[in-house]
């Protein structure tokens, strides 16, 4: 499904989205920004969702930490219930992410979701939202700031995001010429050890790898949705 078409299809009667900005900025504030990912990570997982007619995608892919190969895979298919929404991208993606998520038998030490952490104008961003809905370790990895502005490069290769005179994030660039990622807190993690992670998790690519596979897992599931359909 296009952003257009989500877009043209109707909020689901009852759902309000005032309502839900006052839900987020109320679970903000139990979001743990302080490290509690075990010091030797065993297993780190990507997170993403794709769309197809008015089914949600979500897809959950789980890597050895150290050698970045692939462990475990799973998806799990939803039905939409809400339209593209700005900053209410979440209350989308949460229940298919949780949905693959929760068929995994392995237990990931932290999950790197294709999506925001605490770098959201409320705080609350898909990353974050995933994370307490879990009780997990989570980091917000995305292509482009939702908010922020981004500070100057420092010599790790990452820069500190700051909104409302907050540090919410960070631009990494895991490589020289290549584009930055914005990471941020998700969940039970500091910003620094979120970095950290991200880097380790992008040796080659500019998506860190558990994402990239989650993305390619749930496209795949995607265009076998079609095929069938058009059978």
């Amino acid at each position: 499904m296009t952003s257009r078409e989500a877009k043209q299809k109707k909020t689901p009667r009852g759902f309000s989205g005032k309502k839900a900005h006052t839900a987020q900025l109320r679970a903000s504030v139990m979001v743990i920004r302080k490290d509690q990912v075990p010091e030797d990570i065993c297993y780190v997982a990507g997170v993403d969702v794709a769309y197809t007619a008015d089914l949600s995608i979500g897809a959950a892919a789980v890597l050895t930490y150290n050698s970045l190969s692939l462990a475990e895979s799973k998806t799990a298919c939803t039905k939409t219930r809400l339209p593209y929404i700005p900053t209410l991208l979440s209350f989308r993606e949460v229940s298919p992410a949780y949905s693959a998520i929760r068929k995994l038998q392995l237990r990931p030490d932290v999950f790197l979701v294709d999506g925001q952490g605490v770098m959201h104008p409320y705080r609350l961003g898909f990353a974050s939202h995933v994370g307490l809905a879990l009780g997990v370790p989570t980091i917000g990895v995305a292509k482009s700031p939702l908010v922020g502005r981004v500070g100057e490069f420092n010599e790790s290769g990452w820069a500190p995001i700051t909104y409302q005179n907050e540090v919410v994030g960070a631009a990494l660039k895991p490589k020289i010429g290549v584009r930055p990622l914005y990471v941020s807190v998700g969940h039970l993690v500091s910003l620094e050890r979120a970095i950290e992670i991200v880097k380790h998790c992008t040796p080659n690519h500019r998506v860190p790898k558990p994402i990239r596979l989650a993305h390619n897992m749930a496209a795949k599931k995607k265009r076998a949705i079609k095929a069938f359909v058009r059978c």
